[in-house]
């Protein structure tokens, strides 16, 4: 028996839709090819679509950023803690170092002060280095690294580049103690170097001052007058410097002069000091001076034998 032809089968029609789309679908991305490929429309419509859609990239992406970042952060913050640490450690040894060598600095230059005026001096001195200073108002002592095994003696008198400090009270085996020239129960023998003459600077507790009491009337001191050593006491070697006026009055009686010297000597930064020793002078004449000339001729030894012995 045969079949009934139905025209209207699904699948025919459904076939020939197809193919009716895809042919419409050619002619319309051909046609797009043409268009973009002289007018760039597709390049346009591509690039607004990529910036509407961008965001919603960026805000898919977001998290895993936000984890990288707080990884890298804290990664980031470790090691520039520790990278502080080191330049702060750095810092501190380049600073520590730098601040030594100032002080070394400054320690060569008064000890090359103190060469200097020992080249100069007719006396022998000896270097000492402080170990303690006592400043206090009722007295001014320091300690000096050398004692009497290194032939430190009561008495002798200190100076450093710039003047008179003091002089030996006490002496140990490796150290010994001296009082300054401002301590209150010092008092030292000076003469002021313009006018000759002679008074007692005597000590007042603090460190930048010395008293001159008893000056008389009619005595020649004016404001900045040198004061130095005038020798007599026999403790200090005469023309050392001392001090400076800085001011000129007159005592509660009205009988006699007053003044204010400024000490010479860093008693309060010094850190070496000079021990004096004096010389001793040599004793007789000097040895005449050889005259010049030609050698004398060599003498001859003369060997005597000894004599024969005779027997009886």
């Amino acid at each position: 028996m045969a079949l009934a032809r139905n025209d209207s089968s699904p699948l025919f029609a459904e076939g020939a839709s197809s193919t009716l789309r895809l042919v419409i679908y050619l002619a319309l991305a051909i046609t797009l090819m043409v268009v973009d490929r002289h007018f760039h429309y597709v390049e346009i419509l591509r690039t607004r679509t990529s910036a509407v859609i961008e965001p919603i990239y960026r805000l898919a992406a977001m998290p895993a950023k936000l984890a990288h970042d707080a990884r890298l952060a804290f990664s980031d913050r470790s090691a520039l803690t520790e990278e502080n640490v080191r330049l702060r450690e750095a810092l501190m040894l380049s600073q520590t170092r730098l601040n030594r060598l100032g002080v070394v600095q400054e320690q060569n230059q008064r000890l090359k002060q103190l060469l200097d005026v020992q080249n100069g001096l007719g006396v022998g001195v000896q270097l000492a280095k402080l170990i303690d200073l006592d400043l206090d108002p009722l007295r001014h002592r320091i300690v000096l690294d050398a004692g009497s095994s290194e032939g430190v003696s009561v008495g002798q008198a200190l100076i450093d580049a710039h003047g008179v400090v003091g002089q030996i009270i006490e002496v140990l085996p490796h150290t010994s103690k001296a009082m300054l020239i401002t301590d209150p129960s010092h008092a030292l023998p000076v003469r002021i170097e313009r006018s000759g003459v002679r008074v007692i600077a005597t000590g007042t507790g603090a460190v930048d001052r010395l008293d001159l009491l008893n000056i008389p009337a009619s005595a020649d001191v004016k404001i900045g007058d040198k004061l130095v050593t005038s020798g007599f006491g026999g403790r200090f070697p005469a023309g050392f410097p001392v001090g400076e006026i800085i001011e000129v009055k007159n005592d509660p009686s009205g009988l006699f002069g007053a003044a204010v010297a400024r000490p010479s000597a860093e008693l309060d930064r010094a850190g070496e000091v000079l021990l004096l020793h004096e010389l001793a002078d040599p004793i007789g004449p000097p040895p005449p001076a050889q005259t010049p000339g030609p050698p004398s001729p060599a003498v001859p030894k003369t060997i005597t034998a000894p004599a024969a012995q005779t027997t009886p």
